[in-house]
């Protein structure tokens, strides 16, 4: 079961970008779940933010920090008592990396290497996942899924970031938490990429649902540096789901599941950028009006897909909803949002539905 509560039921668990889009609702699911969680975290990348609008303070340990402070974050870790640490915080947005490429690597690979020499001071830990991005694969312009066992590489300063937090997991990996000396440390690590997530509470510049949703707000059309290209979207529960289920099978048999994963959707939700916002206006009740840019754009790969079939396999992962089922719940949320609804019992409502449907639909 990817979310068994038996598990998690008061498991102390340690996330790190926890008041990021990703970390809010993972934080939110693991306390639905009856977990510990200590978060570790910059202050929320955007006002509003999801972490402040469902009082995630109240309901975890929060401590806002940077992540490249590796003396405080050794000391978190080891208040935490965690066992399990998932570690989300990164500077994830790609036009950023352009702008700020020193503190794209500083933030995404040396915060990285801080929280596994914490790990390695740590004798509570048991499993570690660290996240990385679809985007970590090398751009070979195909028309099929990458697979975990493809190069890597990087185009622009974070999806290079990104397949240098793959070498560095596979590294501390070999080195220090090496699966055939496991009954020596008793640790497993695993990364793993996710493909383009969306849903409520996204605010972050230079992402589509967000853009779209300000255009909408504000009566202004939506610019589209590339209409053609395709993502794999999904759900932002999708990923999380994996972490949780890939978290849990590391910590009951790290040896066997220490290596990288690929949690993506199905091949029929790999979809044009154009065709995603003109279903998300459609499903807001009106037409999408795009301005497409052309100059100045930063290269992006046209066509990304992640092949899960290892997931499928190994993990028993599957995505349990569809493309249409995530805009209709972001929908949902960006309405109930701008009616003031509580937030927070509206996202533990998408939760439990979500889990709702057997995996594999």
């Amino acid at each position: 079961m990817m979310t068994d509560p038996a598990f998690w039921r008061g498991r102390k668990v340690f996330i790190t970008g926890h008041t990021g889009f990703k970390g809010a609702w993972l934080c939110l699911w693991l306390y639905r779940l009856g977990a510990e969680v200590t978060g570790y975290s910059l202050e929320p990348p955007t006002t509003p933010s999801l972490f402040a609008l469902c009082g995630l303070d109240r309901l975890m340990v929060s401590h806002i920090a940077d992540i490249r402070d590796a003396c405080c974050l050794e000391s978190a870790l080891r208040d935490s008592r965690a066992e399990i640490v998932v570690h989300l915080a990164a500077q994830s947005l790609v036009r950023m990396s352009y702008q700020n490429p020193a503190e794209t690597y500083a933030t995404n690979l040396m915060g990285l290497v801080n929280l596994l020499e914490a790990v390695r001071n740590n004798n509570q830990v048991r499993a570690v996942v660290s996240v990385t991005s679809d985007k970590c694969y090398e751009d070979k312009t195909w028309i099929w899924g990458y697979r975990e066992n493809d190069s890597l590489g990087g185009y622009d300063p974070y999806a290079a970031s990104k397949a240098c937090c793959e070498l560095i997991t596979a590294s501390y990996r070999n080195s220090f938490f090496h699966p055939g000396n496991y009954s020596k440390h008793g640790v497993g690590i695993a990364s793993a990429r996710a493909g383009n997530v969306i849903g409520g509470g996204d605010w972050a510049a230079d992402r589509l649902i967000p853009d779209c949703f300000r255009a909408i707000i504000r009566g202004q059309t939506i610019s589209l540096r590339y209409p053609q290209a395709i993502r794999p979207w999904q759900h932002v529960l999708e990923p999380l789901g994996g972490y949780l289920l890939l978290a849990r099978m590391l910590y009951e048999n790290g040896p066997q599941y220490s290596e990288a994963w690929n949690f993506g959707p199905d091949a029929a939700d790999a979809k044009p950028v154009q065709w995603v916002v003109n279903r998300f206006y459609q499903l807001w009740g009106g037409d999408a009006v795009a301005n497409m840019v052309y100059a100045n754009l930063p290269h992006e790969t046209g066509c990304l897909k992640l092949d899960c079939a290892k997931a499928k396999s190994r993990l028993g992962w599957a995505p349990r909803r569809d493309i249409e089922w995530a805009l209709q719940k972001t929908v949902e949320w960006l309405r109930a949002y701008m009616e003031q609804q509580e937030m927070r019992d509206l996202c533990f409502q998408q939760i439990e539905e979500y889990q709702s449907v057997a995996v594999g639909r």
